[in-house]
């Protein structure tokens, strides 16, 4: 019999989250075409907001791991959540004819704000491995989506660029070495903390629907 690990754990309880995430518009009109420019453009202006937030996130896990090579890990992925923003965004923002300036000047939108504000406060507040369960969803639901995406791709070549680059090898090793992490600091987990973690995972798997959802509306404040 093999083994099930705690990410194995993790992953069944946000399963029915994911599924919803595959079927939603976005993502079907990112591999068929017919997304509308207007909402991907929202997308990757948010998602620049959001990968600041992120960064900081992974930053405090750094400073919080267990071991010396969990904290160069968790640096150095902030750090590249930092240089996504800036290097694939940036082509991205490019073709949409969307500048710098433009995007900074863009209010952070009511789920981004929700999203990094839950983020870092799981991060501060709780332990380690709750915040760990935290920002795991946004590794591993990118990298399924990406895979699950990349071999018909997208007749879009902006959305194709994108699909590649959370579909390939590189990304993927990124997210196996939190999925390893996950399943090293599972077993020394007290129930109340486990059952804990797995609440923040579902979560923030639910905020990556909503994410979705929210470029999908190319939400805005109300008032």
């Amino acid at each position: 019999m093999v083994a099930v690990g705690f990410s194995d754990e993790l992953w069944t309880a946000g399963a029915d989250v994911y599924a919803r995430v595959r079927e939603h518009p976005f993502l079907t009109g990112l591999a068929d075409g017919t997304l509308p420019h207007a909402a991907f453009r929202h997308f990757v202006v948010q998602d620049a907001h959001y990968l600041r937030g992120y960064a900081r996130a992974l930053a405090v896990l750094g400073a919080r791991a267990p071991t010396a090579d969990d904290t160069v890990m968790f640096t150095q992925h902030a750090a590249g959540a930092i240089a996504a923003e800036q290097d694939m965004h940036a082509g991205l923002a490019d073709a949409l004819g969307l500048t710098a300036a433009d995007a900074a000047a863009t209010p952070v939108a009511p789920t981004t704000t929700a999203y990094t504000s839950y983020l870092l406060a799981t991060c501060h507040g709780g332990s380690f491995a709750e915040g760990l369960g935290a920002v795991l969803p946004c590794y591993w639901i990118y990298a399924k989506v990406g895979e699950s995406l990349l071999e018909d791709s997208s007749p879009d070549p902006l959305y194709a660029r994108w699909i590649a680059m959370y579909g390939g090898e590189e990304f993927q090793a990124v997210v196996d070495a939190v999925l390893a992490l996950t399943d090293r600091v599972g077993p020394d987990l007290g129930d109340a903390e486990r059952a804990r973690v797995r609440e923040h995972y579902v979560t923030t798997c639910r905020y990556e629907w909503m994410f979705w959802d929210a470029a999908w509306r190319q939400e805005s404040w109300p008032v």
